[in-house]
């Protein structure tokens, strides 16, 4: 068994900070083998503002907003999840999600380990 507590004091900034706009830290919770059976996990704190850039899984990902407001974009659809949502992204899509611009966030990452493409047109990401 694994017990593991979200604590902004053990995440740490982005390896990528490219992928990202703004202040963002980053905590694994779970880090599975790399075969894929499993999901990997990991909060992911944004300042007020901060976002990751436009991209696609080739997984399924699924977030859980942990504290704050989420401003969730997936294709032309915008959506503010509050703490306790659940969003999910299904694989392929193409979307963006941080802090809304009011305060800062924290979200649950939830998905198979695999490929994230970042290398998607930005489209709509620059209204924010």
């Amino acid at each position: 068994m694994l017990v593991r507590r979200i604590d902004p004091a053990q995440a740490h900034p982005a390896v990528r900070p490219e992928y990202f706009e703004g202040q963002v830290r980053m905590q694994a919770l779970y880090e599975p083998d790399r075969d894929g059976e499993e999901s990997e996990m990991v909060a992911v704190f944004f300042e007020a503002g901060a976002r990751t850039t436009p991209h696609t899984h080739d997984s399924t990902q699924v977030l859980q907003v942990v504290s704050g407001r989420v401003v969730v974009v997936i294709e032309d659809d915008r959506y503010i999840a509050d703490v306790g949502d659940f969003v999910i992204i299904p694989r392929g899509l193409w979307h963006w999600h941080g802090a809304t611009r009011d305060g800062p966030a924290c979200h649950i990452s939830i998905k198979l380990p695999g490929r994230t493409h970042w290398d998607v047109p930005r489209r709509n990401w620059t209204d924010g």
